[in-house]
C-alpha cells in the first residue's frame, strides 16, 4: 500500500473499489478545484458530474470529456452506464470472465452425463476428457462449481 493512502483511508477505500482516478489532474473543472466535497480521485464523482454538465448544463460531449480528463467514447460509455444502471454504472467493473465462459451448458451436460455413467469419476478427472473433446483447459475446481450451479443452489458437487 502506497504511503499517502495509510494516512488517507478515502484514497485506500476507492483503489478497494476499483474508483481512484489514475489521472485527477487531468480534471480541470473548476467546481472539483475548490470543493471540499468533489473529488477529483474519485472515479464515480468525475464521471458523474462529466455527463451532467452535458445532460443539464448543455456542455458539448467533446468539451466535457476533455475537461474531466477524458475520450468522447469513454463520456458515452459513462453516460450510457449512468442511464442504464444508475450510479452504480459508474463504479468500474471487476476485470476478468464475467461467467464460466469455457463451461457452456453443452460442457457441464456433458459432464454431467459423465459423472453419472461413471459413479467412479470424480469432477477433477474429467479435465483431460474435457480438454480432449471441447478443446478447453479447466481447472478441476472450476467443474465442481459449474456442476454445483447446474443443479442448483444449496447442493454440493457430486463426489465418487
Amino acid at each position: 500500500m502506497a504511503r499517502n493512502e495509510r494516512r488517507d483511508p478515502k484514497a485506500r477505500a476507492l483503489r478497494e473499489t476499483r474508483s481512484l482516478n489514475p489521472h485527477p489532474e487531468a480534471v480541470r473543472d473548476e467546481s472539483f478545484a475548490g470543493s471540499e466535497f468533489l473529488d477529483a480521485r474519485d472515479l464515480v464523482q468525475v464521471k458523474y458530474e462529466m455527463v451532467r454538465r452535458v445532460e443539464v448544463d448543455g456542455w458539448a460531449v467533446s468539451r466535457a470529456a476533455h475537461t474531466f480528463g477524458f475520450s468522447r467514447p469513454s463520456f458515452y460509455a459513462a453516460a450510457r452506464a449512468l442511464a442504464e444502471r444508475g450510479l452504480a454504472g459508474l463504479v468500474p467493473r471487476r476485470p476478468g470472465p464475467r461467467r464460466a465462459h469455457k463451461l457452456s451448458a453443452e460442457v457441464v451436460t456433458f459432464a454431467r452425463e459423465a459423472l453419472e455413467a461413471d459413479p467412479a469419476l470424480r469432477p477433477g478427472d474429467l479435465v483431460e476428457v474435457l480438454a480432449e473433446r471441447f478443446d478447453i483447459a479447466v481447472h478441476p475446481r472450476s467443474i465442481e462449481r459449474a456442476l454445483a450451479r447446474s443443479r442448483g443452489a444449496g447442493e454440493g458437487p457430486k463426489s465418487g
